[in-house]
């Protein structure tokens, strides 16, 4: 049997989900600051445990790399996209912001290790952010929503020339981190968006 339950609780519920996501997107954040802190008093140690291609051992900076960056100026620089756009994903709940982020990270990682230069070590959140703009561009394309259709627009607009400026190769930018992140917020939405019935005289697929 299956117990109804008040307006009042569903409400409650989804504004608890939405504060514990805001709470872990914060929290990342704060693991990338401290990380970053322990790096400039370890004299960049930790940074070898970024993405290096094609190494077994690099496999590790899959989950590491987006906590570690090469200075603070890079971290800022990362911090503030990541919590606006962050928070902004958030808003959909804990699991939302939880399954976005996973699937980035690995899209983006992963891509970067297979195709990036050999003997190089890819580091930072940018990857993230790029999947967080990618994904909220688009979602509103699979999920058929005008309002996140409008919101995407206004993230293309304000993000579009930084997203399509870092996807040209320079020196010391992993441009390779940008386009698979990206390409890992397009998964995401694609995933993600919720389940359409099969039109009427069709069976739906298995």
């Amino acid at each position: 049997m299956l117990a109804r339950t008040s307006t009042g609780e569903v409400t409650d519920s989804r504004r608890e989900s939405r504060n514990n996501a805001i709470k872990v997107v914060l929290a990342m954040a704060l693991v990338m600051w401290l990380a970053e802190i322990f790096d400039a008093v370890a004299s960049n140690d930790l940074d070898r445990y970024g993405i290096q291609p094609r190494d077994a051992d690099g496999l590790v900076g899959i989950p590491a790399s987006p906590f570690l960056h090469s200075g603070f100026d890079h971290l800022i620089s990362n911090t503030v996209p990541f919590l606006i756009l962050g928070c902004v994903i958030a808003l959909n709940g804990l699991l939302r912001v939880l399954a976005v982020t996973a699937i980035v990270a690995l899209v983006g990682g992963l891509g970067t290790w297979l195709v990036a230069p050999g003997d190089t070590i890819h580091i930072g959140a940018s990857g993230i952010v790029f999947g967080y703009a990618t994904y909220l561009i688009v979602r509103g394309v699979f999920d058929r929503s005008a309002l996140e259709l409008a919101l995407g627009v206004i993230v293309a607009l304000v993000l579009g020339g930084t997203l399509l400026t870092g996807l040209v190769p320079h020196t010391g930018i992993s441009w390779q981190g940008h386009l698979f992140g990206a390409l890992g917020g397009i998964v995401a939405a694609r995933v993600l968006a919720p389940k359409r019935p099969a039109a009427a005289g069709r069976p739906a697929s298995l």
